[in-house]
């Protein structure tokens, strides 16, 4: 019996459908390979400070991203450098001196541990003397200038203090753009 011309067609269809197709790995694992270097790169760019569900950090707008120094963690209850617990928080606020000696000594060791591997490069150098505060929001203006004036004390006079990242967003209602608007006004 003779076939139709759309019979045949739908036959050749069906035998080419009936094959086994091939995956392609090749170009599967050239998208991989380009993918993982991608990733590479740009995980290096990624800057994240380690922190504690005890340290509540304030927020703030600030802009500058946070560098490689030695990191010191207080909360209500512990003061912490680079993970190692060196007084109570209630000592500190109960001593009379401004100066806490156990951080002025471990600041120290700090200094000379760095000193002694003879590495000095000129970012190194300005490096090494830096302190990033990560104080819960809650903690006492006292304890605060107590740990600023005995890091500057041994040295560590490039303080920095730890925030949370906010967002702001200017809606023409904000005091911030009625304020400008003042001051254009003014300057006229």
């Amino acid at each position: 019996m003779k076939q139709s011309a759309r019979s045949l067609r739908m036959a050749r269809h069906h035998k080419r459908m009936a094959k086994d197709s091939k995956l392609s790995l090749v170009s599967l694992m050239d998208i991989f390979t380009i993918l993982v270097f991608f990733l590479m790169v740009n995980a290096s760019d990624v800057q994240v400070l380690h922190n504690s569900k005890s340290v509540e950090l304030p927020e703030s707008t600030a802009k500058q991203a946070a560098k490689e120094t030695l990191i010191l963690m207080v909360n209500s209850s512990d003061l912490i450098l680079q993970g190692q617990k060196l007084a109570d928080v209630k000592q500190i606020l109960n001593q009379s001196e401004d100066v806490i000696p156990t951080l002025a000594t471990e600041l120290a060791y700090q200094v000379n541990r760095t000193a002694s591997t003879g590495e000095k490069t000129a970012d190194s150098e300005n490096m090494e003397r830096a302190i990033t505060i990560m104080g819960d929001k809650n903690i006492p203006y006292v304890l605060l200038k107590r740990i600023m004036q005995t890091c500057a004390q041994a040295g560590f006079s490039n303080i920095s203090l730890a925030v949370e990242g906010q967002e702001t967003i200017e809606k023409p209602g904000d005091k911030a753009a009625i304020d400008n608007a003042s001051l254009q006004g003014q300057q006229l």
